[in-house]
């Protein structure tokens, strides 16, 4: 059912790029009867101004879209087709600024492992960067529209920053398998139950963590506010991380080798980074929640009439008792 969709969303799509093309060479030839009716090369210039320019988008759609031809790439290291494909990977592969051997632009199989670890070390920078922001995003934008299309963009950007910094030439046939290669490493891309215990293990760590337990603002009432802001942000970078780091891992891959065991590394790893930005951002979380406590504290309080005459005594009371903790959450910020 699945191959009869794609054949039928495949022809469908076929069709109404026909359809449009012939309705925009008919109209354009239309116009060129027009002008052609004040002078014959007028017609005939605009017919091949139009030609040039769609040859011109049909030559840089193809470049764009087609990807640099590769050797078969190698079952294991070692081998006629290991030395090919990598004697290639270190003519296509971006040459890091700090490698000890950059004038070369090309080396052994010692220089490209060299370069891979440079380039792994900006990888790493750009995903904590980039899983840092979704952080935030998660917890502040959790369950919307608005924070589900940012993360989504944020993980696209991450995608094709550690694509870009690997490749000298870039490809969009190339990316777009590269994605699609990634996603299915993600977690229930294929909806696997079993994974899921795996991927949830690293944020709930950090959610029964003793630096949670320290940070959390304002006591037992806001505990369970603050732990569902924390888990959506924490959901959001652990997702973040592993993105980048299978995607690093994918642009470095030297042999299918490589392959085993990708995931469950690159889980690895981003438990790791997860540990490092939920340290750095719960300080910023829980005192950003504990001014906007007291914030809306004293705005509620300054809303309590002040006594009058005319008052009875629980009034009094009351305004009595929001002026003196208007008082004290003041000289507790200060």
């Amino acid at each position: 059912m699945k191959k009869r969709l794609l054949s039928w969303a495949g022809l469908a799509a076929i069709f109404i790029l026909l359809l449009a093309a012939a309705v925009t060479v008919n109209q354009l030839y239309q116009l060129s009867l027009l002008l052609g009716r004040l002078h014959p090369v007028v017609g005939h210039l605009f017919l091949a101004a139009w030609a040039i320019f769609f040859l011109a988008v049909a030559i840089s759609g193809y470049r764009i879209w087609d990807a640099p031809k590769k050797p078969k790439f190698p079952e294991h290291e070692g081998g006629p087709a290991f030395d090919a494909y990598v004697s290639h990977l270190s003519k296509v592969m971006r040459v890091h600024p700090s490698h000890p051997d950059a004038a070369r632009k090309s080396g052994d199989l010692r220089w490209v492992r060299t370069n891979m670890k440079f380039l792994e070390v900006d990888a790493l920078n750009a995903t904590k960067q980039l899983a840092t922001k979704n952080f935030f995003v998660g917890a502040f934008a959790q369950n919307t529209s608005y924070g589900t299309t940012t993360s989504l963009i944020n993980n696209l950007r991450l995608i094709w920053r550690v694509y870009a910094m690997h490749n000298r030439q870039h490809s969009a046939k190339e990316f777009l398998v590269l994605l699609r290669s990634v996603y299915s490493c993600l977690p229930l891309s294929d909806f696997s139950k079993d994974e899921i215990p795996s991927h949830i293990k690293p944020i709930i760590q950090c959610a029964f963590s003793n630096t949670l337990a320290s940070l959390l603002p304002g006591g037992n009432l806001l505990t369970p506010f603050f732990l569902n802001l924390f888990l959506a942000g924490a959901t959001n970078t652990y997702l973040t991380c592993l993105a980048g780091i299978i995607t690093s891992r994918h642009c470095q891959m030297l042999s299918m080798e490589d392959r085993q065991g990708l995931v469950q590394q690159s889980m690895f790893e981003a438990s790791f980074m997860l540990k490092e930005i939920v340290k750095e951002c719960n300080p910023i979380l829980s005192v950003t929640i504990s001014n906007a406590v007291k914030k809306a504290g004293i705005d509620s309080l300054d809303t309590v009439p002040m006594p009058s005459a005319g008052s009875s005594v629980t009034q009094d009371i009351l305004a009595h008792l929001a002026n003196s903790l208007r008082h004290i959450i003041k000289e507790s910020d200060e």
